[in-house]
């Protein structure tokens, strides 16, 4: 395929209940950005390709696979290196946002949470922030992108800030975790958030998510979303139409129970009806 043929392409979203926060995915064969800054941070993914970064007189190379910190205030361009194109997945966080994540980590001030290296290559956080960006753009819980979004941006401040923030010991908190497990359970169809089950349990955000991780094997959002497909499935094999057991167990709708079934069991809801239903013939 020629390369004029192929197609530059730009999503870009907001959330209301993420105002401190945008998010871009980015495809670009030819663009090349003029010089300018933002007035919030700029976190890329580099899903394929390579690109250049102008920043702080220097260029920099951001190919597949690395990660591009900007912070915010800073001047810097960027355009497409390799023949074959650039892409990437772009989210910026307001400094409200991050200094709010930081409060989460630790009560120490910071005096800069700004990233001294625009380009690091860390497949675990690319990892967390792929995972973000897609709980971002689909249909995931509130529970499930604040978890991310949290998990995702700890480790970048604990890692490659310019002054790096240290991670509280981790104490064991059975009762914390009790009562959020307790709350998950009661109320899974509804649309829990972190800050509710910090609220209830006294923890901070980070130290609740670390803790029940340790504690259950499953961070909060995973847990709700494996007591949302186990009620799901009872309720499916007593009778219940599928399109009445996603509003229930609080899916999106039945696509999104769908895909949630199938990854979680092999089978698709359709799929265990039939069988179920060939058992008993």
């Amino acid at each position: 395929m020629k390369r004029q043929h192929l197609q530059e392409r730009v999503e870009f979203w907001r959330y209301p209940e993420h105002e401190n926060l945008e998010i871009m995915h980015a495809t670009y064969f030819t663009h090349a950005f003029a010089p300018h800054s933002h007035s919030y941070f700029a976190t890329s993914i580099i899903d394929r390709g390579v690109g250049t970064i102008w920043y702080r007189g220097t260029t920099h190379l951001a190919p597949a696979g690395s990660l591009v910190l900007l912070n915010p205030g800073e001047v810097h361009t960027g355009q497409v290196y390799s023949k074959n194109g650039w892409a990437y997945r772009a989210l910026y966080p307001h400094m409200e946002l991050i200094r709010s994540i930081a409060g989460n980590i630790t009560e120490r001030f910071a005096k800069s949470y700004f990233f001294p290296n625009p380009i690091i290559t860390d497949p675990e956080i690319a990892s967390f922030l792929h995972r973000l960006h897609a709980a971002l753009v689909n249909e995931a819980s509130t529970l499930e992108r604040e978890s991310w979004l949290l998990w995702s941006y700890t480790a970048l401040l604990t890692r490659y800030a310019e002054c790096p923030l240290s991670l509280p010991s981790g104490r064991k908190e059975p009762q914390a975790v009790k009562l959020a497990r307790e709350y998950i359970e009661a109320h899974f169809a509804q649309n829990i958030s972190l800050s509710q089950l910090a609220s209830l349990t006294g923890l901070t955000s980070y130290h609740l998510v670390r803790v029940f991780h340790n504690t259950m094997g499953l961070p909060p959002h995973a847990y709700l979303n494996q007591i949302r497909l186990m009620q799901a499935k009872n309720l499916l094999l007593a009778g219940t139409p599928i399109i009445s057991v996603a509003s229930e167990t609080g899916f999106t709708d039945q696509s999104h129970l769908t895909r949630r079934f199938k990854r979680v069991y092999g089978i698709t809801p359709g799929q265990l009806l039939s069988s179920s239903k060939n058992m008993q013939d």
